[in-house]
């Protein structure tokens, strides 16, 4: 995937006391990021990963190196506050979450737009993007993203049966009033393992367990890692504002890009156990200015696949349409 580079330009707030370089925001928290693709300065096209849940700026898009440099594109991986080595936000919100965005670009210089991929829950920051600095953007993609069931505008015939709305029902308020006895359950020994958890039928579709197999040193939330309450806290804080009430419906988000051809993209796996595929749809014609796109066989691990990952970029930089992944409504 690379290793993070220094930045050539002295003059940037960075810090180098951790592994990674980073970023000052104005609050003062210090954001970690890494570099992959051509360098900034050659670059035709830069672009913003945001990681979901749980993981890191190390996460894996499996973008080759070449088609980074064929198209001379400058990704930019960071830590989300909390994550990795980004000191946490205690007033974590929807709209933290866009700024740190924002200030990300600033600090590094990137210009006055750049393109925003959000991966899974790492969708909302993406979403707060969208309704709060559309002028930023150049382009978003939206790569299998969570649904909050919290959002007025979905069908109640759509998700009246869905145990995934029980489930985070229940998730959320155990998580919101007794943070306490979370914590210990999800460090004694009776909690599934991390293996366990990754075998289970109904968290991934066949091709996302097959990936879990390849994947060396894949892994969700370990026991040890969950003991340190900053690491706990973090996550427990970012999942409730993800799952929590939010200050604006997508739904009703206007099209970013009146003038011109949309340059916002979903990604759906038509496998994904994590998110439904009738809701995704559901979405994307609520926007009809979504460029909506499935992936047949997909699961949720969407960006562990370099064929699909290859799609999104020239789908969302180029405008390209891949015919395999226009979505058979009628399946």
């Amino acid at each position: 995937m690379g290793l993070a580079k220094q930045p050539t330009q002295p003059t940037l707030p960075i810090d180098c006391s951790s592994n990674s370089p980073r970023v000052r925001l104005s609050d003062g928290r210090f954001l970690a990021y890494r570099e992959r693709g051509v360098p900034k300065s050659k670059s035709n096209f830069r672009v913003i990963i945001v990681h979901g849940f749980g993981s890191s700026k190390e996460m894996n898009f499996e973008a080759s190196q070449e088609l980074l440099e064929e198209l001379r594109i400058y990704l930019v991986m960071y830590d989300r506050a909390g994550y990795g080595e980004s000191d946490p936000n205690p007033m974590r919100s929807l709209k933290s979450e866009a700024s740190d965005i924002e200030e990300l670009v600033d600090k590094l210089q990137l210009g006055p737009k750049v393109y925003v991929i959000g991966v899974s829950l790492g969708c909302y920051p993406a979403w707060s993007c969208l309704r709060r600095i559309p002028n930023r953007l150049e382009g978003i993609a939206l790569v299998v993203p969570y649904i909050n069931y919290k959002w007025s505008s979905l069908p109640s015939d759509l998700v009246k049966d869905d145990y995934r709305k029980g489930l985070l029902r229940w998730m959320f308020r155990v998580a919101r009033y007794t943070p306490r006895l979370l914590h210990w359950w999800v460090t004694q020994k009776l909690f599934p393992s991390s293996t366990a958890l990754e075998q289970n039928h109904a968290f991934y579709s066949d091709k996302d367990l097959e990936v879990l197999k390849k994947t060396p040193g894949y892994q969700l939330f370990t026991q040890k890692r969950l003991r340190k309450r900053s690491v706990f806290d973090s996550l427990r804080l970012d999942f409730m504002v993800a799952f929590g009430k939010w200050d604006f419906d997508p739904m009703d988000l206007p099209n970013p890009y009146p003038q011109k051809e949309s340059r916002v993209h979903i990604w759906q796996g038509y496998e994904d156990k994590v998110v439904p595929v009738q809701l995704q749809r559901f979405v994307s014609q609520k926007l009809p200015w979504i460029r909506y796109h499935e992936v047949p066989d997909g699961g949720h691990l969407l960006v562990y696949d370099g064929a699909v990952c290859e799609a999104i970029l020239r789908s969302l930089l180029l405008g390209e349409d891949p015919p395999l992944y226009i979505p058979k409504l009628d399946i």
